[in-house]
């Protein structure tokens, strides 16, 4: 690019700056010296490519979405929790939000993942462990008493029964006396990373599609703010994925979420907007920092010219981050403080719109108060007092950061040649076509699998080190105290449903049950109906249950 082509960019940069509203903060460093908002080649010089780095708040958004980075808007911290009942959890809630949390992100129990009840056979001993028990509308009425909903975004990670949970959802709010269509948050919904990495589904991939696709159509309807799918990268890598598979896996799936709207027949300018994204941020601070520029750079050039977006909004790839897991160990936890402070550190210069931080003993359990405390400040003090938030994409222009963008952006793009090639020659949806005969055949797992081998070989062979594992192992820190779910949890829990079914009027909630079951055989949108349900206080197992009934389970394929 030359001089002038930069100097025009620049210019129109600095007027979508000016024009933007911005932070009232001090934007020097910590000696006093003033910092700008964004820098780029000096004046007058040439830089070759400089298109694929460009400026931030244009195409192709490499460097950010926003002309005035976190000048105009800091990331949104968001912590994830979510264990035991619906009333410790909303204690939880209540010390995040007063202790400067900006949003809320809801952690479910294996029951619920699963779409069982709490007294379903198959959920004994696992009833608010990893997460809160949410068994029918009432749980989550509980789960945010005393908190408007209308006030405070709510992500909720789930994707199996994501759409009845969004039901219960909706009926709590109702409850709030909260008008609907003004409800702001996100719902995971993404079924394609289940089959991939995480595998908690209900049934076979279209009957989560057709699911999916209503759920799409409603809120682009009923609750435009809402972003009813939030396609993730987090569990493929927590899986063992690499950072370039992460990257094309996820965004393959996003891409196949775009043709199933485009397939419904609705406005791209519309329905885009409302995809959003979870990725991984892992201990390699620079290749985490390039991916997340090289994301947004893929979904805003495919976006334009593959699915046809013309609108900045609609090309825009907006993503939450949390954390590695994965990267946290038993071993000498207190480590995990520093590791997730990195991994926070590379979300944010990669420019994550919202972030939850992992506690240091979540390797061994659900974090305690004070672990979860730790875990929040530790944002804080990156917001507050790094200088972190001054500059937009203060690592532009590095010549390893941009190095290591294209080479991921290039092996993601080789990712998505090989998805597309599996599916059958001339597919109406080439990436969906793909990703299904991929989930069919194991290739996905298969891939993710060999990765995880790779990446384990090289620790036991000592070529990549862990410090208090395979490294540095002599310690002086003892047991930690953990957070412990009693089995008293899990008994409130079953005998509070008992009594709840007792109380309903079971022919209301078995009429609305076959209503749901109506819709679910024609071909018209099914969120009405399911929404009826919740109200009448069907349970999340007996709507799960009668639609496995209409349309099966499903088994994968093994995989050797």
């Amino acid at each position: 690019m030359d001089a002038d082509q930069i100097a025009a960019g620049r210019a129109r940069w600095q007027a979508r700056y000016e024009s933007a509203r911005k932070r009232d903060a001090d934007f020097t460093t910590l000696s006093g010296a003033p910092v700008e908002p964004v820098y780029g080649p000096p004046d007058g010089a040439a830089y070759p490519g400089f298109d694929r780095i460009g400026w931030p708040g244009e195409y192709p958004f490499t460097r950010g979405l926003y002309a005035t980075g976190y000048r105009g808007r800091t990331w949104t911290i968001r912590q994830f929790a979510g264990f035991g009942n619906a009333e410790q959890t909303n204690e939880r809630y209540k010390m995040i939000l007063g202790n400067g949390g900006g949003g809320l992100s809801v952690a479910f129990d294996m029951p619920t993942l699963m779409g069982r009840d709490s007294d379903d056979p198959h959920s004994l001993g696992e009833v608010g462990h990893c997460g809160v028990a949410i068994d029918s509308a009432a749980d989550m009425e509980r789960l945010f008493a005393g908190i408007p909903l209308g006030d405070v975004t709510t992500s909720m990670t789930i994707s199996g029964p994501a759409v009845p949970v969004f039901c219960m959802y909706l009926v709590a709010a109702e409850r709030q006396g909260i008008d609907l269509s003004t409800l702001d948050g996100t719902l995971q919904t993404d079924i394609f990373k289940e089959y991939i990495a995480q595998k908690e589904w209900l049934f076979a991939p279209e009957p989560h599609l057709r699911l999916i696709g209503d759920l799409m159509e409603y809120c682009a309807r009923e609750i435009p703010a809402y972003k009813p799918v939030s396609v993730s990268g987090y569990h493929i890598r927590e899986a063992g994925s690499t950072a370039a598979e992460e990257l094309a896996f996820t965004l393959a799936d996003g891409f196949a979420y775009v043709e199933l709207g485009l397939a419904r027949g609705l406005d791209i300018e519309t329905f885009a907007p409302g995809l959003s994204f979870f990725f991984d941020s892992h201990v390699d601070f620079f290749e985490e920092i390039a991916k997340f520029r090289a994301a947004r750079r893929i979904w805003a050039r495919w976006l334009r010219d593959t699915y046809g977006a013309r609108t900045e909004r609609a090309q825009w790839l907006r993503f939450h981050t949390q954390t590695a897991g994965v990267s946290l160990t038993a071993q000498q936890p207190y480590n995990n403080v520093v590791r997730t402070a990195v991994e926070a550190l590379a979300a944010v210069l990669g420019g994550t719109n919202s972030l939850h931080t992992n506690a240091l003993d979540e390797t061994l359990a659900l974090p305690t108060e004070q672990a979860a405390e730790i875990a929040m400040r530790t944002q804080q003090v990156l917001l507050e007092e790094t200088g972190v938030a001054h500059v937009a994409d203060p690592l532009g222009g590095s010549w390893y950061v941009e190095a290591l963008t294209d080479r991921l952006e290039d092996e993601a793009e080789r990712i998505f040649d090989r998805i597309k090639a599996m599916g059958p020659e001339g597919a109406e949806l080439p990436m969906t076509a793909g990703i299904l005969r991929g989930i069919e055949e194991g290739w996905f797992t298969g891939e993710i699998a060999d990765s995880s081998f790779a990446y384990q070989t090289a620790l036991e062979k000592g070529e990549k080190r862990i410090v208090g594992v395979n490294c540095h192992p002599d310690t002086v820190t003892g047991e930690l105290e953990i957070l412990r779910v009693g089995h008293e949890v899990e008994r409130d829990q079953v005998r509070v449903l008992g009594e709840r079914r007792a109380a309903r009027d079971d022919a209301a909630v078995r009429a609305a049950l076959d209503e749901m079951m109506t819709a679910a055989r024609g071909t018209g949108n099914m969120l009405p109906a399911m929404l009826d349900a919740a109200r009448a206080e069907a349970t999340l197992g007996e709507i799960c249950e009668a639609l496995k009934a209409e349309w099966g389970g499903y088994i994968e394929a093994a995989r050797f």
